[in-house]
C-alpha cells in the first residue's frame, strides 16, 4: 500500500509558518515536498529554541521534506529551478508577489516548462491590488483583516491570538488549492495558478463575523470570553484559581448543566429555557452561573458535566496537555530521531487514518541536505555539481 500523495512532488519555496506547513501537511500524506532554500535557508532555522545549533521551531515545520539549496540570484540556479519543475506536480511560494517573476522563475516560466503544474502562491496581501507589494506577516495579517478587532475585552486595546492564526489559516488554505489543483491537473489534465492572502484567509475563517457584519452592518465588537450567538459558552474561573471552558449550545444540554451544577431551578427559569432568551439575558444568568463555579473546585465542576455528556475541558497548558493520558494513548508526541539533534519529541499529524496514514515523521532536513541527491536525478555530473557548488548556485555535495 502507499500513501495518498505517493509520486507527488512538490517544490517548496517559503520561510517561516504558511508555505512551509501546507508543504508539510502534503508531506506527511506523502507526497516528495522538495524545500528550495537560500544559501542560508529558511529564516526559520535562526528562530528559538535551539539544540546543537539546529532550531526546534524550524524541525516543527519541515518534516519528511528533502532540502535542496539554490541561489536564485545566479542563472544556473534557476535553471536548475526550472528543470526540477518540469519534472514536478506542484509548486507553493511565499516571496514577495512578483519577486519570482523578476527572475525568470515565476508561475508563468514554471508552466511554460510543466503546464501542468499547480502553483500556490501564498503572500500577505495576495498577488494583485494596491497593497500586493506591501509586507504582510501574521500578525499584520491578523490586524488587518478585522481578527484582531474582535479579540480581548470592550473597551481595551485588542489581544492577538496565542498561536499564528493567520500564518496556519493561509496554510490550510494553500494545501487546499493545491489538492484541488492536483485533482483538477489530473481529470482535465491543465494546472493552475492559486493566489491565497493571510488577510483573506483570515476573513474566511472569521465567518460568523462577518456574516453579522454583512448582513447588519454592524461592526462586530469584542467580547471577552463570551460567544458571539450562545450563552453560556466561555471560560469559568473555579475555586481552586482554574479555569474551565464551558460550552451549553443548546437546551437539553443546559438543563443538564444546571442540574449537574445543583441548580436546577435555573433550567426552567423563563429567561434562561430557551437559546435566544439565554443569550439576551446572558448577565442575568452569568450573575448566577460564576459565583456558584466559583465554589467548586476545577475538577469537580469537569467530571460533573463530562458524566452527563455537557461539553467543558480545564484550560491546560501545554505540560498538561502531552502529559493528559488520553493525548499519551493516541500518541500526540511523537519521538524521531534526527542527525543533529539525536533522538526529539515531536507533535505527530493530527489524521489518523486506518491504513499509510501520516505515520512517524521524518526529522526536517538539515539545510541543503538533499542538494547533490537532487541535481543528479536531473541529470547533472558530480563535476557540474561541483562546479555549481563552487560559485555558490547550490551548496556543496554532501
Amino acid at each position: 500500500m502507499a500513501k495518498p500523495l505517493e509520486g507527488i512532488r512538490v517544490l517548496e519555496l517559503a520561510n517561516f509558518i504558511a508555505g512551509p506547513f501546507a508543504g508539510t501537511l502534503l508531506a506527511d500524506m506523502g507526497a516528495d515536498v522538495i524545500k528550495i532554500e537560500p544559501p542560508k535557508g529558511d529564516m526559520a532555522r535562526a528562530t528559538p529554541p535551539k539544540r546543537n545549533g539546529e532550531s526546534v521551531s524550524f524541525m516543527a515545520l519541515n518534516r519528511n521534506k528533502r532540502s535542496m539549496v539554490l541561489d536564485l540570484k545566479q542563472p544556473e540556479a534557476r535553471e536548475a529551478l526550472l528543470k526540477l519543475a518540469a519534472t514536478s506536480d506542484a509548486v507553493i511560494e511565499a516571496y514577495r508577489p512578483g519577486a519570482l517573476d523578476k527572475m525568470g522563475v515565476g508561475s508563468e516560466a514554471m508552466k511554460a516548462a510543466n503546464p501542468r503544474i499547480v502553483y500556490a502562491a501564498v503572500s500577505g496581501f495576495g498577488q494583485t491590488g494596491p497593497y500586493r507589494r506591501r509586507a504582510g506577516v501574521n500578525l499584520i495579517a491578523e490586524a488587518f483583516s478585522g481578527v484582531l478587532s474582535v479579540n480581548g475585552h470592550p473597551g481595551e486595546m485588542p489581544l492577538r491570538p496565542g498561536v499564528q492564526t493567520a500564518d496556519v489559516f493561509g496554510a490550510m488554505f494553500t494545501t487546499y488549492s493545491v489538492l484541488c489543483g492536483l485533482l483538477g491537473a489530473a481529470r482535465l489534465g491543465e494546472g493552475r495558478i492559486a493566489d491565497i492572502s493571510l488577510v483573506e484567509s483570515s476573513i474566511a475563517a472569521a465567518a460568523w463575523e462577518a456574516a453579522e457584519y454583512l448582513e447588519t452592518s454592524k461592526v462586530p465588537q469584542p467580547m471577552g470570553n463570551k460567544h458571539r450567538l450562545t450563552a453560556p459558552y466561555q471560560l469559568f474561573e473555579t475555586k481552586d484559581k482554574r479555569y474551565i471552558a464551558i460550552g451549553a449550545p443548546n437546551d437539553a444540554l443546559f438543563k443538564q448543566m444546571m442540574i449537574a451544577l445543583g441548580l436546577p431551578q435555573i433550567g426552567t427559569d423563563a429567561r434562561f429555557e430557551a437559546y435566544a432568551a439565554r443569550k439576551t439575558n446572558e448577565d442575568a444568568l452569568l450573575a448566577i452561573v460564576e459565583p456558584h463555579l466559583r465554589t467548586m473546585t476545577c475538577g469537580e465542576i469537569e467530571a460533573r458535566l463530562s458524566e452527563v455528556g455537557v461539553p467543558c475541558a480545564r484550560a491546560n497548558n501545554f505540560e498538561e496537555v502531552f502529559s493528559d493520558p488520553h493525548m499519551v494513548e493516541r500518541q500526540m508526541a511523537m519521538e524521531v530521531d534526527h542527525p543533529a539533534l539525536g533522538r526529539i519529541r515531536v507533535a505527530r499529524n493530527p489524521v489518523l487514518f486506518d491504513h499509510d496514514g501520516p505515520g512517524t515523521p521524518l526529522p526536517a532536513p538539515l539545510l541543503g541536505q538533499h542538494s547533490a541527491e537532487i541535481l543528479s536525478s536531473l541529470g547533472y555530473s558530480e563535476g557540474q555539481i561541483a562546479e555549481m557548488a563552487s560559485k555558490g548556485a547550490t551548496n556543496a555535495a554532501t
